[in-house]
């Protein structure tokens, strides 16, 4: 705790020096399946990673990327995003809805597959973190929020090639291509990443293979995607306790997107699509004896979805539908299926000459399993001043049990068939800075009062872990984010690139019902957490970012961790070093893996 309030006080005293000039930011457009607003207009708390800082983090994968964040909670078993779950204040893995371009990821079998994504760090142009309660936009699983990873659409032609390596017999390497035509455009990349492992039994290898491509067609475009992620790795102590060190995991999921883009500036806009997605898991409980015990699931997501937008004189109207068919193999859970089907409408309303504005809407979800729910909810803002902004939103919020949660049996885990799902009202009430002094952020009150919670709990290390709904977990806190970027009011390229200070406080969660001594996974929350990046360029080819992270989790000890990159780029060849956990912390972000220690890294590329 010394080192942060160190930090803390430096990074202030640095901020209060900002020179008084008001700038107006580039306008950003949030890419949510429906209406799309621009960041400025957004009444909701969004965080948006732009290529910038994702080049600049010291990372080989996009969850890496996302633990420098306010309010995300990335707890990781293995190394470099191999099995990550994440999380945004206080949720469980389950809570959040992870997206590729507006498709859903969720898994039917568990939520501890939702970070498979069949996309490479350099296959990601931005992502988007919306928090607070996203189902009225997203649906299922948008419980805390949900984090949409938007891909490259490169404009030029071109070749690229990159090579890592580092401690642990890290090697990895990396080729992309695009091609633009005037009708049509390609892109593929194919990228391998292992590594021998920082202890016994961690070693890893992930493949991915990528390709997407555009054809122009009428006044729009069709769009197709297709990805697949191949990963092996050992799991030392990853789920059934520290204890249990030879434990394996084969997993691949595979992702593919129809859809058309209409690209009009017209009264109507409309745009279908379809969408497949599999995942196949291969969980070994010892790694040289398969027969011992194996549990293999695979599941797929087949679904159609049409939305729609309208601009007329009262505003913008969205409106969508989904259809998706859920089916799961499993020698452990049985053959499962669960048919989904979504309906969505929202306006936008603005007043005031635009300086308030209104958004109500409501998603209606039906569950072949679990019936028929109304999730409503209604986002507020009112411009204070050019670069000020309040913002409050409130809104219902729901899972339904994943496969593993109602059927999972072993001789440590048992599911349970009487689950219900889970529900909740989160609401927030925060200020928006926009621009003001070369300074962006937000400060906001968050709140979420759950009911028939799910949780994996028990009462003493010699008991299984049972699956049961606690009837009601209510939580709250405060985050603020500050990002200070001198050279976006200068207009020149300085020492100092850009400045991000982030907090996130989340008070006593309050039980109301459920008397187990030990919660798995939604007891577990941060109770403090900070996080500071500093970005530097020492030439006009020669950057390094510095990144120092604080947590303090209610059940375990806290830990600062404090990670690094320099690069250099010369336009055709970039170079990197990345040195993380630089003092070579002790530290864990669940209660079962102690992970690496300081690691070093480094990584060449080529443009042709």
């Amino acid at each position: 705790m010394k080192h942060l309030v160190v930090i803390t006080f430096a990074l202030s005293a640095f901020l209060a020096h900002a020179q008084n000039d008001t700038i107006r930011l580039e306008e950003i457009v949030i890419h949510s399946n429906r209406i799309q607003t621009g960041f400025n207009e957004q009444s909701v708390n969004v965080i948006v990673i732009l290529p910038k800082d994702i080049s600049n983090a010291p990372a080989l994968s996009i969850t890496d990327v996302l633990r420098y964040h306010a309010g995300m909670d990335i707890r990781q078993r293995g190394a470099n995003g191999i099995q990550a779950d994440p999380g945004i204040r206080g949720s469980t893995f389950d809570q959040v809805l992870i997206l590729v371009n507006g498709i859903k990821m969720s898994d039917p079998q568990s939520g501890h597959h939702t970070m498979n994504l069949p996309i490479d760090i350099n296959n990601v142009e931005r992502i988007e973190i919306i928090k607070g309660p996203a189902a009225r936009i997203y649906g299922q699983n948008a419980f805390a929020g949900a984090i949409n990873f938007i891909t490259k659409t490169p404009d030029k032609n071109g070749l690229s090639l990159q090579l890592t390596g580092g401690d642990y017999e890290l090697w990895g390497g990396k080729i992309g291509g695009a091609y633009n035509g005037e009708k049509i455009s390609h892109y593929a990349s194919v990228s391998r990443d292992q590594s021998g492992g920082y202890k016994y039994n961690t070693d890893y290898s992930i493949n991915n293979y990528f390709y997407q491509s555009k054809i122009k067609a009428g006044k729009g475009a069709l769009s197709f995607m297709g990805g697949l992620t191949d990963r092996k790795f050992g799991a030392n102590g990853f789920y059934a306790g520290e204890n249990f060190r030879d434990q394996y995991e084969e997993v691949q999921t595979s992702l593919i997107s129809l859809s058309y883009d209409p690209q009009s500036d017209g009264v109507w806009s409309v745009r279908p699509r379809l969408y497949w997605r599999r995942n196949k898991d291969d969980y070994i409980f010892i790694r040289s004896n398969p027969a011992y015990y194996e549990n293999i699931h695979t599941g797929q997501t087949i679904g159609a979805e049409v939305n729609a937008t309208h601009e007329g004189k009262l505003g913008s109207t969205g409106l969508g539908v989904d259809v998706n068919q859920i089916d799961l193999e499993s020698n452990n859970l049985g053959e499962r299926e669960r048919t989904v089907a979504t309906l969505f409408a929202e306006h936008r309303f603005t007043f005031l000459n635009d300086r308030l504005d209104a958004t109500p809407g409501v998603q209606l979800n039906y569950y072949s399993d679990f019936g028929l729910n109304a999730f409503p909810g209604i986002d507020l803002g009112y411009t204070l001043s050019q670069s000020l902004k309040l913002f409050g939103n409130w809104g219902y919020t729901y899972r339904v049990p994943s496969f593993t949660d109602l059927y999972y049996s072993d001789p440590v885990n048992l599911g349970n068939t009487d689950l219900e799902p889970e529900k909740a009202i989160s609401y927030e009430l925060g200020l928006k800075l926009i621009g003001s002094r070369g300074i962006i952020g937000h400060v906001s009150y968050f709140a979420r009062q759950g009911k028939n919670t799910i949780d994996w709990t028990r009462n003493k290390d010699t008991e299984p872990w049972q699956a049961g709904n606690i009837s009601q977990v209510n939580m709250d806190g405060i985050e603020t984010n500050i990002s200070f970027l001198p050279s976006a009011f200068s207009g020149t390229k300085g020492f100092f690139e850009k400045l991000d200070i982030n907090y996130t406080y989340i008070g006593k969660v309050n039980v109301s019902s459920g008397d187990a001594l030990f919660s798995r996974y939604a007891l577990e929350n941060l109770k403090h957490q900070f996080s500071a990046g500093l970005s530097l360029n020492y030439t006009k080819w020669l950057q390094q970012s510095i990144y120092f992270r604080y947590a303090d989790r209610v059940t375990m000890d806290d830990y600062s961790v404090v990670d690094s990159r320099i690069s250099a780029n010369t336009g055709k060849t970039g170079f990197f070093i990345d040195v993380t956990n630089i003092f070579d912390t002790l530290y864990k972000e669940t209660n079962l893996v102690t992970l690496p220690g300081r690691w070093f890294k480094m990584g060449v590329s080529y443009k042709f």
